[in-house]
């Protein structure tokens, strides 16, 4: 495993300017599947989040809902 392919929590945090706690819930909804878990720390796919969270922000922006977002993503 690379780290190159993967990315913290903490990193999507910083890398998009969104709160720990946004991406808790983003993670708890689905949208960002933890890849992996190493101790306390979760580890996501790094192409998976980049592409994810382009459409998550995007929506965002626009006003739709998380649940909107989700049936988005994930076809439910």
């Amino acid at each position: 495993m690379t780290s190159a392919k993967y990315i913290t929590a903490k990193e999507i945090a910083q890398k998009y300017a969104l709160s720990y706690q946004s991406i808790n819930r983003y993670s708890d909804a689905g949208l960002l599947p933890v890849a992996f878990k190493k101790g306390n720390i979760r580890y996501f796919e790094r192409s998976v989040v980049i592409k994810r969270m382009k459409t998550i922000l995007e929506m965002s922006k626009d006003g739709y809902s998380l649940l909107l977002i989700r049936k988005k993503i994930l076809g439910i």
